[in-house]
């Protein structure tokens, strides 16, 4: 009786943990956000300049980040991301990545840098004439701001700031890697 007890205690604790855990992902998702629509993959592709990012692993201690978006022999889009870390060394990490295909043009992409495993890539802002964008993934964990140019006007950065400080994305965590 009491090892039935014991294990049954065991499975509440794992139950309600995993309860907290899906609970935690679901105020954090993304889904309530629009994409862009109407995207255009050929425009966006070429070399993008990170001008901000929440914080990850993959990127922790880099400067100088871009992104550079160009067509594979496959069909898919070729993602290079390259960075440099403190002591001046480049780290590259190079993935694919495919649109994915909606009636509208959504700016949704899946994008993959380890073998089968692909991740959302949402574009949820991009002005116009693709100079600079705002992205995230499948939770507010993941943003980027992204500019065709090193640098942006105090102004432009004001605008993309509010505007993932309204879609509750924690602007005060940001970190804004060195360009020039």
């Amino acid at each position: 009786m009491f090892i039935i007890k014991k294990k049954y205690n065991f499975m509440k604790k794992y139950f309600l943990a995993f309860f907290i855990f899906l609970s935690m992902g679901c105020f954090s998702s993304t889904k309530d956000i629009e994409t862009i629509k109407g995207f255009d993959i050929e425009k966006f592709l070429g070399k993008w300049y990170e001008i901000a990012r929440l914080d990850h692993s993959f990127e922790r201690g880099l400067d100088y980040v871009t992104a550079t978006y160009s067509v594979r022999d496959d069909g898919k889009i070729k993602v290079l991301n390259q960075g440099r870390d403190a002591d001046g060394k480049t780290k590259n990490a190079e993935g694919k990545a495919f649109l994915k295909e909606t009636p509208d043009r959504s700016g949704e992409l899946r994008v993959s840098f380890f073998w089968i495993f692909y991740a959302k890539y949402r574009i949820i802002m991009l002005d116009e004439n693709y100079t600079y964008a705002v992205v995230t993934s499948s939770n507010r964990d993941y943003l980027w701001i992204l500019s065709r140019t090193p640098v942006i006007s105090d102004t432009l950065m004001e605008e993309l700031l509010n505007f993932c400080k309204n879609l509750q994305f924690k602007t005060d965590k940001l970190i804004f890697p060195k360009q020039v």
